[in-house]
């Protein structure tokens, strides 16, 4: 495909992803490929392409002689990091925030004590060094610097668990943060309790400590859930 017919692609899917998300398209909407290709003005292989990924996401299924159907919310890929994207841009980002921090105080305060046993020492020099950057970027209005660090610093969380399920959820965790960052759900510094947490639980793994890098964690993400309830409702 041509960088052009890559570009159509990208904003048929920029378009029609989100408008599935936020419910424009209702589950058991039944969507014509011939007449989405008409509307976005592409060819329909570029349509098909865009339908494809969709359906890769379980967010549409295609069908011979009726169309291209929504399919329920039950059914979609929601640890998919491009639907997270999606839903996070749309009205229910609320819910979608409140629900994936849930599940980031389910799974991260387990992460984090498996971390302090399996840890390398690379990547406890590598939480270390993410803590300092955040605590060098927690001042300043510098959030997108600040979020840097944040990522990274949960990524090696998740990773050094010795886990594999929890090392793939680092994409999701990612945009969590993102998305706080992107759609101003955020103070204009980070809390300065939440930064001091984040030091303290390098600190803890560094140290062996599995119990104390758990409750750290929970403490981390319970803030993170506080947050919320300000700033979005």
């Amino acid at each position: 495909m041509s960088t052009r017919g890559r570009g159509l692609h990208g904003h048929v899917l920029d378009t029609l992803g989100p408008a599935i998300t936020s419910g424009e398209y209702p589950p058991g909407s039944v969507l014509r490929t011939d007449e989405l290709a008409q509307h976005f003005e592409v060819s329909r292989s570029v349509m098909r392409e865009a339908v494809r990924v969709l359906e890769s996401m379980h967010l549409v299924e295609s069908r011979r002689r009726v169309g291209v159907t929504v399919r329920p919310k039950a059914e979609w890929n929601v640890y998919d990091p491009q639907v997270i994207r999606w839903r996070l841009a749309g009205a229910d980002r609320p819910h979608q925030l409140r629900s994936l921090t849930v599940l980031r105080s389910a799974v991260e305060p387990v992460a984090a004590g498996l971390a302090a046993q399996h840890a390398t020492a690379e990547q406890c020099a590598e939480l270390t060094r993410c803590a300092l950057g955040m605590v060098a970027n927690s001042r300043g209005h510098r959030l997108e610097d600040y979020l840097f660090h944040d990522v990274s610093f949960h990524r090696v969380i998740l990773n050094a668990s010795g886990n594999e399920m929890f090392a793939r959820l680092g994409d999701v965790v990612a945009e969590v943060l993102s998305g706080r960052t992107r759609h101003e759900v955020m103070f204009e510094d980070p809390d300065p309790a939440a930064v001091t947490l984040h030091v303290r639980l390098a600190e803890a793994v560094r140290a062996r400590d599995a119990v104390r890098a758990e409750e750290l964690t929970r403490e981390i993400t319970a803030g993170a859930l506080q947050e919320l309830d300000i700033l979005a409702p």
